[in-house]
């Protein structure tokens, strides 16, 4: 849904939002979300004056002005609030689309810090340095009581029970509202159970438990045949799953697969306010359409032909996208221009000088990119004087006029499977 200037919004305060929570926010989730995702957050909570829970209707345009912001930045912090359960959208369509936008308080920093998905990405983020300060900063003081007698009032030592009115309930008072995570399931759980029945008792998978097994499945990449192992190792006599114990199996797990590096999410497609417009049928339109929906790994995983992608191969992706912040849609059109014109290798060296120059270069669309692989070409034969390589290596997308043509027999095939399985 495109986002329009005259498009009317209204925000609704579904929470008590205190200052802890606003400290909360910009320390655990800013280097999450980033500080424009947190700007909405707090330009939506001021637009609702003190004394209310509800703004009247805003437009858009407001948000644009007062942020000065373009809607598609706007629409991408937005969906990151979403995403981590700090804002809720509902949208009613018509002349004029309407909004609304429902705020919701932070977790508490004993459930970010003990949260399977946050507590790692923010560990990630930050580094070991700054997350240990940040934890230092909310823990409690720890004070002995060895010699100290409690001798406090209970309500009934104070208080006496005396005829008075009836008591009045109250459904409708504004209290705190926390909201979560939303996570689609990333494994087949009946996959999972079944494969577990002789072994695991069927109400062991309570939702909790469930919860916890996807979100662990999510940030550690994890597939139904190693949780189940994993699983298998972290019950308890009783037959029931102990959480600590499938955390920290799933934690060792992927350190040890991973020369003890714990994960990092990334976004996992092209960003929408940075896609090219829909409707162009063309073969490089096509082709952007691909690099721009494909997530990274799933791009380079489809060269891999079936096997398994090399950790060096995912350790460079992940330092294009996190330690120089490519867009996901670039990645692919560097991936790509690299693997067809360097006989299928993945060159540490030369991908990362290319790179760097990219982002000196403020590349963030596949368009862009895709402009900046053909000068990059033409560069290396004027200046290196090196044959230009075999048709069959060079990316569909290398020739302006390559729209009007046809594409090799071997490329179309291999164009319409990649569409196929990622459309």
């Amino acid at each position: 849904m495109i986002l329009l200037p005259a498009d009317s919004y209204v925000v609704i305060n579904k929470s008590i939002i205190t200052e802890h929570d606003k400290k909360i926010i910009v320390d655990l989730y800013q280097p999450i979300i980033g500080f424009q995702a947190v700007s909405l957050y707090y330009t939506l909570l001021n637009d609702i004056d003190k004394n209310e829970v509800m703004t009247k209707e805003l437009t858009h345009h407001h948000l644009q002005s007062v942020m000065l912001s373009s809607l598609e930045r706007i629409n991408a912090s937005r969906e990151k609030l979403e995403a981590v359960g700090l804002l809720k959208t509902y949208l009613k369509k018509g002349e004029i689309n309407r909004y609304v936008y429902v705020l919701y308080s932070p977790v508490s920093a004993n459930e970010f810090f003990n949260h399977p998905i946050l507590n790692v990405v923010l560990y990630n983020n930050i580094g070991k340095d700054e997350y240990e300060r940040i934890l230092e900063s909310y823990k409690l003081p720890r004070v002995s009581l060895k010699d100290y007698q409690d001798i406090t009032c209970s309500f009934n030592d104070i208080f006496a029970s005396v005829s008075g009115t009836s008591f009045i309930k109250n459904d409708d008072i504004v209290k705190t509202h926390h909201g979560s995570l939303n996570i689609k399931d990333a494994i087949d759980f009946e996959l999972l159970i079944s494969s577990l029945e002789n072994i695991v008792s069927y109400k062991a998978f309570t939702k909790d438990v469930k919860e916890l097994i996807n979100n662990l499945c999510v940030v550690y990449n994890l597939d139904v045949m190693v949780i189940k192992d994993i699983i298998v190792n972290s019950l308890k006599e009783n037959g029931y799953i102990d959480k600590d114990s499938l955390r920290k199996g799933c934690r060792n797990y992927y350190k040890f697969e991973n020369n003890s590096n714990l994960p990092t999410l990334i976004y996992r497609k092209q960003p929408e306010y940075l896609k090219s417009p829909i409707g162009d049928s063309s073969k490089r339109a096509e082709l952007v359409y691909l690099f721009e929906n494909t997530s990274c790994y799933n791009f380079i995983k489809s060269k891999y032909k079936g096997g398994k992608v090399l950790d060096r191969d995912l350790k460079l992706i992940e330092s294009l996208l996190v330690d120089l912040k490519l867009t996901p849609g670039v990645v692919n059109v560097l991936l790509d221009y690299v693997l067809k014109t360097n006989n299928q290798k993945l060159n540490k060296t030369y991908v990362e000088a290319i790179a760097s120059n990219w982002k000196r270069l403020g590349i963030e669309t596949v368009k862009e990119a895709m402009d900046a692989c053909i000068k990059e070409h033409k560069k290396a034969k004027k200046n290196e004087k090196v044959t230009v390589p075999k048709k069959d290596i060079i990316p569909e997308w290398f020739n302006n006029s390559k729209e009007k043509e046809k594409l090799e027999e071997t490329d179309e095939e291999e164009l319409k499977e990649i569409l196929r399985r990622y459309e």
